[in-house]
């Protein structure tokens, strides 16, 4: 008898340590739930922002939304907060994540530039207004997202004249569909719509590619004329760059594991 009870003791206890060592059950369901919560973030993004103003949260910062995914997942933090569109990608790919049908907060997209480029600015708040009228932003995002997306890149016009010198644009290629690494070569909305917008002002698109935190300081340095990549208007950012016209929405949306 005592045996058969030290067999059943040892066993309780070894589900117990299986159990133990899982990934927790979900406990964000709706964004009341954030208060107290380990958020998952990536570096430097709005995202980040916003989930510092959540009471009593544990922020966790990661250079790459990816990785905040794989800490949700293996059970390190709550949930993550990231902008819808990469969000969904993310979901796709791991069945055992979710999307919060309530958006945490809408944004503007816009372009960045250097605080003294007010000329490029225009050149370029021009060229958005034009592509917005005859429909070209529109066509670039419905390539990219939505249920007919084939994310197929802008093609330029064959007799575009490049005669303006180099636009170079800095990035951070790990927000999909707005920036992203495909077959080697950095495609997604913000290319498609900066290489629009070189075709317009007759200049050569380059593309560099580097971490979120480090865009606004590329531009301060003036090694990058503009920095699209999703960026959002904020007035804390506007003390730092100049900003184009919006030419997206964006939600910042609340990842979480499957109950």
């Amino acid at each position: 008898m005592k045996k058969l009870a030290s067999l059943l003791l040892a066993g309780i206890m070894s589900v117990s340590v299986l159990a133990s060592c899982g990934v927790p059950e979900n406990k964000v369901n709706k964004i009341e739930d954030l208060d107290g919560k380990t958020i998952g973030v990536q570096l430097g993004t709005t995202g980040m922002i916003y989930a510092e103003d959540v009471k009593d949260a544990t922020v966790e910062k990661y250079n790459k939304g990816a990785d905040a995914i794989e800490a949700l997942k293996n059970g390190k933090i709550d949930c993550v907060i990231i902008d819808k569109e990469p969000a969904k990608v993310f979901v796709s790919k791991n069945d055992g994540l979710r999307i919060l049908d309530e958006p945490f907060v809408t944004e503007d997209y816009a372009m960045a530039f250097n605080l003294e480029n007010t000329d490029l600015q225009a050149k370029v708040n021009t060229a958005i207004s034009e592509m917005k009228s005859d429909g070209t932003i529109d066509s670039i995002i419905k390539h990219w997202i939505g249920d007919d997306a084939d994310e197929k890149s802008y093609e330029s016009p064959a007799d575009v004249k490049r005669d303006n010198g180099t636009l170079k644009m800095a990035t951070n290629a790990e927000f999909p569909p707005y920036e992203l690494k495909k077959d080697g070569k950095i495609v997604g909305i913000d290319p498609d719509i900066m290489q629009a917008v070189a075709d317009k002002l007759g200049m050569t698109l380059e593309i560099e590619d580097i971490a979120f935190d480090s865009l606004i300081p590329e531009l301060a340095s003036k090694k990058a004329d503009v920095v699209a990549a999703g960026m959002t208007v904020t007035d804390e950012r506007k003390k730092n760059v100049l900003f184009s016209d919006p030419y997206a929405t964006g939600v910042q949306a609340i990842v979480v594991r499957k109950d």
